[in-house]
């Protein structure tokens, strides 16, 4: 892996992969009780600590759903 990703050398691990896994295939629209599925969580709680975002995701998630409930109602 370090020939790939060196400045991850030493700390690239199976359950660091797995973070990623979980945090890019939730930024990607993968719904989270899926992403729960995939992993084998017993516990969505479980599955919410693998995810990883920018922190500004959750405001451009509201900002989207706002703009979405907008459109559907005709009000902009």
């Amino acid at each position: 892996m370090g020939t790939f990703l060196p400045s991850w050398s030493g700390r690239l691990t199976p359950h660091v992969l797995r973070h990623f896994c979980a945090s890019s295939l939730y930024l990607q629209g993968v719904d989270l009780k899926a992403v729960q599925e995939l992993l084998g969580h017993e516990w969505l709680s479980t599955t919410t600590r693998y995810i990883h975002v920018h922190d500004n995701h959750i405001e451009q998630t509201w900002a989207t759903a706002n703009q979405r409930v907008t459109d559907r109602l005709g009000l902009g």
